[in-house]
């Protein structure tokens, strides 16, 4: 056992999906405020440590079925790199110092917070085998991040923002179930033999539908967003119609990661996408830039 299998253990490239606890403060306009952004940081870290222990459960569970995978076999607990006793101690360490944290933080946060263990939790138990619920859990997951980063520094969020933040996250599930089926077609076109599925669910999903699913979470995604920023509650609190500016930006994402999935066959890991794909970094890029100077200074 290294210091390097456990800091793999904790998974902490995806803890990216955290950032989105940094919405409620970005489009609040407190990002220069401290009280503001020291709770949202808080917020950020406690999500972070509840799916490093969520990773931890659910790569205990799923060990077995883990090896079978070409990636997942080399994850710490699947490739005997760190035991089950010891993958537990760290878990419960995990728990004891989130739970002391979060209840110094607003009632709301926490049950957002707890909300978010419990689904997750009861996801790796048995939810992930439940075709559609499984993509549903991890959107919702995507929404109680959004709606824990409001809770915590309390201010009000819009509910264009909350179902623009489903469909995406919706979106990149469905890719990813996508991404899976095509990974296991290959195999057999490349006669490499048949992998034996590492989620039963996919029985229940085809390519064919996935993709007619992504088709409908892009779009909800898109028209969702374009929506947000043209709306009066938008119009009002900024002051400015410029953020339909940056919707270009948005559509440039979809169309790029749907051109990464299906000429690339890269949608099995949307995380890996994102952090690797260096158009979609510098267009990210572009769209932070935009954003912070339309909504801090109302310029573009």
């Amino acid at each position: 056992m290294t210091v390097v299998a456990f800091i793999r253990l904790l998974r902490p490239k995806q803890w990216i999906k955290n950032l989105f606890v940094f919405a409620a403060l970005v489009f609040s306009q407190h990002l220069f405020d401290w009280e503001y952004a020291r709770y949202s940081l808080i917020a950020f870290v406690l999500f972070c440590a509840t799916a490093s222990s969520i990773y931890i459960v659910n790569d205990i569970l799923d060990r077995d079925r883990d090896r079978l995978h070409p990636r997942k076999k080399n994850r710490p607990i699947a490739s005997g790199a760190i035991n089950i006793a010891s993958a537990i101690t760290m878990a419960i360490i995990i728990f004891a110092a989130i739970v002391p944290l979060a209840l110094d933080l607003p009632y709301k946060f926490g049950l957002a917070l707890a909300l978010y263990f419990v689904m997750n939790i009861s996801y790796s138990l048995f939810l992930k085998e439940v075709v559609l619920i499984d993509v549903f859990v991890i959107a919702i997951g995507f929404m109680l991040r959004v709606v824990g980063g409001a809770f915590v520094i309390d201010v009000p969020i819009s509910s264009w923002l909350i179902l623009t933040t489903m469909f995406l996250s919706l979106f990149l599930a469905v890719a990813k179930r996508r991404g899976e089926l095509v990974m296991l077609e290959t195999q057999i076109e490349t006669g490499q033999g048949v992998m034996p599925k590492t989620r039963k669910v996919l029985d229940q999903y085809s390519v064919e539908f996935a993709e007619q699913l992504c088709t409908i979470c892009a779009a909800g995604f898109v028209i969702s967003y374009a929506l947000y920023t043209v709306s009066d509650r938008t119009v009002a609190i900024f002051g400015t119609e410029k953020l339909v500016y940056t919707t270009p930006f948005v559509l440039y994402g979809v169309f790029r990661y749907l051109f990464l999935l299906h000429k690339r066959n890269l949608g099995e890991n949307p995380t890996e996408v994102v952090l690797t794909d260096v158009p979609m970094i510098l267009n990210f890029a572009a769209y932070a830039v935009a954003m912070f100077f339309i909504i801090y200074f109302r310029t573009l």
